[in-house]
């Protein structure tokens, strides 16, 4: 069963599952550190959702058409035994794809009992090369070099790597063409992300924007660029070849919304269903895992939360509504 609704006719198909909102960096975008500091609390363990629950979810939202799974956080690689759970995931009927989106540190040790255990490719987060920049975003000081090293382990281990780069003016927009450069020569597929309001915390507004087409004629200085034609309905990245063939790509919810090809819902930690990068409310799936052994309850929840969702955020924004409107955490719903 494929459920589509909702007046887009939007299935949904793609589900991106939190394992932990913890994280080993303190980066500027999602987890600042004057928020997330030393004496925040987490969630606790017992409203974590377990790796049986979240097999349980994953297969009830995969008989209802969903065929790509991505692992998120916080940082998913500080969840102990991971690979477990990668595993569980890759051998429900109806799974064909598993991803994982990290922050690439505990890659070197962690990426070949990944890949043994079903996963298909990472998403690594890196918004800089410069070491000044990037200890400043990160909040801990790490060098790019770390992040650079576990890329090199999931590409040596077998995954596939794209690697994702928030750009914000004032920031690291210095970085845009030496990151390409560096990707390119790579073979690595690179996304820049537009600067996002997601959650409340991260000192959004439009001014701090570096829109697509302004990265996308920077790029056009220095290389000559193919568009690709998209890979699936609902794919979010405007995608483009180098001659090399290596790829890059842009996603820009605030500049070129996509709202009406989303096909994407999102769990957080504690089992919160969320039809939306930008929804303020939850629904919540962890009461209905823990009260029921059957899968249909789940089933009927989930589709009727997702045929009636009615989402258009990044359609409707404005500066005024990206101000005022309470918005949940990044590092609780992983992106």
């Amino acid at each position: 069963m494929n459920i589509l609704k909702d007046g887009f006719n939007r299935p949904l198909q793609d589900l991106r599952i939190s394992v932990t909102d913890k994280c080993n960096f303190r980066c500027q975008y999602c987890m600042p550190a004057d928020i997330f500091g030393p004496d925040f609390k987490f969630l606790p363990k017992n409203e974590i959702l377990t790796f049986e629950e979240i097999e349980r979810l994953a297969t009830a939202f995969s008989k209802l058409g969903v065929t790509k799974l991505r692992i998120t956080g916080g940082e998913p690689l500080l969840r102990k035994d991971i690979a477990s759970l990668i595993k569980k995931l890759i051998q429900i009927q109806g799974i064909k794809d598993i991803g994982l989106t990290t922050n690439g540190v505990l890659l070197p040790k962690l990426a070949k009992d990944l890949v043994e255990a079903g996963l298909h490719r990472v998403n690594v987060s890196l918004d800089a090369l410069n070491d000044d920049i990037f200890k400043k975003i990160n909040g801990r000081g790490v060098s790019s070099s770390v992040v650079l090293k576990g890329i090199e382990a999931a590409r040596d281990a077998g995954l596939g790597v794209k690697v994702n780069m928030v750009v914000q003016k004032g920031v690291n927009e210095s970085e845009i063409i030496p990151m390409a450069q560096h990707f390119k020569d790579m073979g690595v597929t690179l996304r820049y992300i537009e600067f996002m309001d997601v959650g409340n915390s991260n000192g959004w507004d439009f001014t701090k924007v570096v829109t697509k087409k302004e990265m996308y004629d920077l790029l056009s200085e220095q290389f000559e660029l193919e568009p690709v034609d998209p890979g699936y309905f609902g794919e979010v990245a405007k995608r483009y070849k180098y001659k090399n063939d290596a790829e890059v790509g842009f996603i820009t919810s605030v500049s070129e919304s996509f709202c009406s090809s989303c096909t994407r819902a999102r769990i957080s930690a504690d089992g919160k269903f969320y039809t939306c990068l930008f929804a303020s409310k939850g629904y919540d799936l962890r009461r209905l895992v823990r009260t029921h052994n059957d899968e249909e309850p789940l089933i009927k929840e989930i589709s009727t939360i997702w045929n009636q969702r009615t989402d258009r955020y990044s359609d409707e924004r404005t500066e005024e509504s990206a101000k005022s409107k309470e918005k949940i955490e990044m590092s609780y719903i992983g992106g």
